[in-house]
């Protein structure tokens, strides 16, 4: 087998090349071919400086992730041995850096002596976010080079910074215009004579910089990055250590704690999920070589927060909307909140104004309905009614241009019945966006019986195009995400009747570590959303809070009281209203305990989830993980409801099932394929 690594002399510079595609990943044979290129370099007399430069799109963009998990991600030489040979060259080795050095990538260039990059490139160490930290010296190596606080940056959010300020910084010592390869070849000659050669290991002067307090500020600075993580704290300690301890202890701190990590659930939850979200892409049973409908015009129907968010996307991405509404002051509403998002996040450096010019340039806001003759793609986003919709497709079809297709962004209704107000319903998809729009990153991509493959194949391409992690789902009510909401929603509101309080439901579901939970989350889009209005209707404790005016956070009240800067605290009044529904269904109180309220709230989101694979409503367990962990918060460490029910064991969400079945009455039942699993000691995920 040819090795992807070369090597060619240029006058008295090696130039050691990797050609691994798509992205130069540190597989094995880059590994050793790494190392043999050092070693031609070191047994020349007429070698007097190295380059090390990728073929192709990038850099090193990291581990091999196909390696993952077999013999050859432990073959030798491993990266730290590879980093290590690199660094104790006894020639100088510069490192050519474009597209990407990521990863182990980076952790080669900081074992290079020197680091010459492109404008365009970007460098990072993002193994935080497959809950693992740079194992190669990459913890002790990055402070010493980058400084203290900025590899406390990288290290904990695995964000990527350009090379304009790794440069600024000192990470990358010379920027290059103009053909890397020539540039770097010059550069290597200009320091070929240069001694001592800069080890980056041997760097004290940033170390030393460092404040004593560093950490416990970045702690206090970032709640958010440590909360409920394990990869970012131990990030933190590995570069601690290397403010405390001579590099080859360090590295021995950082290898001890990437065991710890690698070893412990997180991390095979992260990576778990990072394939997840990759698999999530392909569409079950639609031939490969079906191709996608050119987008070229997108039409949106509704103004609103909905609307408004979904144009956005498509603005971003360099494609003109046609915005409609019914009258003026609904479009000028809607296109004003549009202008004034985007000028905020102008001015927190996401776009320049000049870019904000011409995203709401593509946008054509109307009152003429017609106008959505010549889109290619027209997605409807009005209020949550079937007449509603139906009507509006109905519209649709006389209008809109043959091969067009036909979206609805319902969350719960039947996209069937929805396509059947039209003559081709094999134009019709649901695309059902979070909200906010513009900012979450799911998307469903809803599949009518009669659907065509292509409307499917366009939906998921342009769902990339857009910046979305498409999700393929089925026809039913709520499609995945939704349809597992509701029974949490209605265990968590009987467990407020039978001795709850909605803050010890919420703070179960916090601590478990969503970012909010039942009632938080009631609270915060609208308690009175779908609610009928009709105050002599007072059947349940949502509509008693409705008629009494407790909307959730934008009226100051709902399941909580808010202060001014909705702050929230538990509501007498709240808690009045739910003993006197209480005596109404002659329910003693009783003292519940958090396991229950998992069992209840939880556990039935895994039978829910079990039901709807059973149906075949997702195409595969993984991918109910992703719509759970970018739709509504699941804490991606425990890898989305599916893969927790697996690392739980199946065995016990039965028991526990079983033990809380008595409470949830006759609306319950179990999912067969969850108590099938269980029996045989199988799971619903796996690599």
């Amino acid at each position: 087998m040819t090795s992807p690594i070369s090597t060619q002399k240029h006058g008295h510079v090696l130039v050691i090349s990797s050609a691994n595609p798509p992205v130069n990943a540190l597989g094995h044979a880059v590994r050793e071919g790494l190392v043999k290129g050092i070693e031609e370099a070191d047994a020349s007399d007429e070698i007097k400086a190295v380059v090390i430069i990728g073929e192709g799109a990038t850099f090193f963009a990291g581990a091999d992730i196909s390696e993952f998990g077999t013999p050859k991600a432990f073959a030798q030489p491993m990266l730290p041995q590879v980093v290590d040979i690199i660094e104790n060259c006894s020639k100088p080795v510069v490192a050519a850096i474009h597209g990407t050095a990521l990863g182990g990538g980076l952790e080669v260039a900081l074992a290079c002596h020197y680091r010459a990059a492109v404008a365009s490139a970007k460098l990072g160490v993002p193994e935080v976010k497959l809950g693992l930290l740079p194992g190669a010296g990459g913890t002790q190596r990055l402070p010493r080079v980058a400084g203290v606080e900025k590899a406390l940056q990288m290290t904990t959010s695995g964000n990527p910074i350009g090379a304009q300020e790794a440069f600024e910084i000192g990470l990358v010592d010379r920027m290059i215009e103009g053909d890397l390869l020539q540039h770097a070849v010059a550069y290597a000659t200009e320091v070929a004579e240069v001694r001592p050669f800069p080890k980056s290991s041997e760097r004290q002067n940033k170390i030393e910089e460092a404040s004593p307090s560093v950490f416990d500020d970045f702690i206090a600075a970032n709640p958010r990055v440590f909360k409920g993580f394990d990869a970012p704290r131990k990030n933190l300690e590995a570069v601690r250590a290397a403010t405390q301890h001579p590099y080859a202890e360090g590295v021995a701190v950082e290898r001890q704690l990437f065991m710890e990590l690698m070893s412990g659930g997180q991390a095979k939850a992260q990576q778990y999920f990072f394939f997840a979200e990759r698999k999530a892409a392909k569409i079950e049973g639609v031939d490969e070589n079906v191709q996608p409908r050119p987008i070229r015009k997108v039409g949106v129907i509704g103004a609103g927060t909905m609307g408004g968010g979904i144009s956005m996307n498509f603005l971003s991405a360099g494609i003109p909307v046609t915005i409609v509404e019914t009258n003026q002051e609904a479009l000028d509403r809607g296109t004003g909140v549009m202008l004034r998002n985007y000028e905020a996040s102008a001015k927190k450096g996401r776009f320049t104004a000049e870019q904000v010019g011409q995203m709401m340039g593509l946008l054509n806001p109307t009152l003429d309905f017609d106008a959505l003759a010549d889109c290619d793609l027209i997605i409807e986003a009005v209020f949550e009614q079937m007449e509603i919709k139906k009507d509006i497709f109905g519209r649709l079809d006389k209008i809109a241009k043959p091969g067009a297709i036909l979206a609805s962004n319902t969350s719960y209704l039947n996209v069937d019945e929805i396509a059947a107000a039209t003559s081709r319903p094999q134009d019709v998809v649901g695309l059902h966006f979070f909200s906010p729009a513009n900012v979450m990153k799911l998307l469903e991509v809803v599949r009518g019986a009669k659907t065509a493959d292509d409307v499917l194949v366009t939906a998921m391409a342009l769902a990339k195009k857009i910046k979305k992690v498409a999700v393929v789902a089925g026809v039913c009510y709520g499609f995945i995400g939704n349809r597992m909401l509701i029974p949490r929603q209605t265990e968590a509101t009987k467990l407020l009747l039978e001795g709850a309080t909605p803050a010890q439901i919420d703070k179960v579901h916090v601590d478990f570590g969503m970012p909010m939970g039942p009632f938080q989350m009631a609270d915060l889009a609208g308690v009175d959303i779908g609610w009928h209005r009709d105050v002599t209707r007072i059947e349940n404790i949502r509509d008693a809070l409705c008629s009494a005016d407790r909307w959730g956070q934008k009226k100051g009240a709902g399941f909580y009281d808010y202060d001014e800067k909705r702050r929230p605290s538990p509501s007498p009044k709240v808690q009045e209203i739910i003993e006197e529904f209480r005596a109404k269904a002659g329910v003693t109180p009783r003292e519940i305990s958090d396991e229950e309220i998992v069992q209840r709230t939880l556990y039935t989101m895994v039978n829910e989830g079990a039901k709807i694979l059973e149906e075949g409503m997702a195409q595969r367990a993984s991918d109910i993980d992703v719509v759970w962990v970018y739709g509504y918060g699941w804490p991606v460490y425990r890898g989305g409801p599916m893969h927790w029910a697996d690392s739980e064991g199946l065995q016990k969400i039965v028991d526990g099932l079983k033990a809380a079945a008595p409470h949830m009455g006759e609306d319950f039942s179990f999912s067969q394929l969850l108590l099938d699993k269980a029996d045989k000691g199988e799971k619903f995920t796996g690599r």
